[in-house]
């Protein structure tokens, strides 16, 4: 291996024992076609099976294969910071373990890259997911990007070339919960897609449960974007414009004459509507108050326990 580091391939693991050595050979055998300058970094999410042993194999086989264990399970977000924090490579490839996203697909962003793009995304074609995981995440992002006022693409995931230029720039940003897809548009850049073939998954299924997507898509929100407050105002308004409103028109029906008590019905909908509204704001304000709760705390994003190589 030479002195500079051409190339860093980063990968998150999480209970995939089955498939690190196959990873591990398959990104060895496309790589070395581009260059003899690259490492493999496998970053373990504290899972509860062999993959940490798996990854230890591979370093003791591979002297370019760099093993990091996190003391507990942080989520791959978190893992991937990890992961970028320790390469060195002029361009480093983020992706997934479970060789849905293709490490023969490496070349083609690698290549893209090198015609000055510091990001370039893999766009999915033919998503091999079943039909729910779909579904949940053009909802997922189709909400996100409106939420957030920004283009999410949900055929993109974590299989990305980024730029060293990229890589030190969204080490700048200090945001607690970190979620790539948003922070590689925050730091700006020349980006661009490149359609891939994505792949079965070839062992066991997914970690990411409903209950963990939607804890991701929460947090997403309330870190990079204030919509939601600004919408609970908009709530706020329109709730006020109404309640003018209705009191003018039975003001007039007073004036009128057609003005009748019917009951205590409409009454109790109107405090429970206005009560629910209320709290529902309340509810809001209070999450964004507890990410800067969280914020200030100041709190590393990710313990590592162990370094190999």
């Amino acid at each position: 291996m030479n002195s500079t580091i051409e190339i860093s391939i980063v990968s998150p693991v999480y209970k995939a024992e089955n498939l690190v050595d196959k990873l591990v050979e398959r990104i060895i055998f496309s790589v070395s076609k581009l260059t003899d300058s690259f490492e493999i970094i496998l970053v373990e999410d504290g899972g509860s099976d062999n993959s940490w042993k798996k990854i230890k194999e591979n370093c003791a086989k591979y002297a370019f294969v760099k093993g990091i264990k996190l003391s507990r399970n942080y989520g791959q977000q978190h893992a991937l910071q990890a992961g970028l924090d320790a390469s060195k490579g002029k361009y480093v490839i983020t992706m997934d373990c479970d060789l849905q996203d293709q490490p023969e697909e490496i070349y083609k962003l690698v290549e893209k890259a090198k015609e000055g793009y510091q990001i370039v995304a893999a766009s999915r074609e033919n998503r091999k997911d079943d039909f729910i995981k779909k579904i949940a995440s053009k909802w997922f992002y189709a909400t996100l990007s409106y939420l957030t006022e920004t283009d999410q693409d949900n055929t993109v995931a974590n299989f990305i070339c980024y730029h060293r230029k990229a890589v030190e720039a969204m080490k700048l940003i200090g945001d607690k919960n970190r979620y790539y897809p948003m922070l590689q548009q925050l730091v700006g850049f020349n980006y661009v897609k490149v359609p891939i073939q994505h792949a079965e998954r070839e062992d066991g299924k997914s970690s990411y449960s409903l209950r963990k997507r939607l804890k991701l898509a929460i947090n997403t929100i309330l870190t990079f974007s204030d919509k939601p407050l600004r919408l609970t105002v908009k709530l706020g308004v329109f709730l006020s414009f109404f309640s003018i409103l209705a009191a003018i028109v039975l003001v007039i029906m007073y004036l009128l004459g057609d003005f009748r008590t019917n009951g205590w019905a409409s009454l109790a909908l109107l405090l429970s509507f206005f009560s629910g509204a209320i709290i529902s704001v309340l509810g809001m304000v209070g999450l964004y108050v507890g990410r800067i709760f969280e914020s200030v705390k100041n709190r590393p994003t990710y313990i590592i326990n162990e370094i190999i190589n």
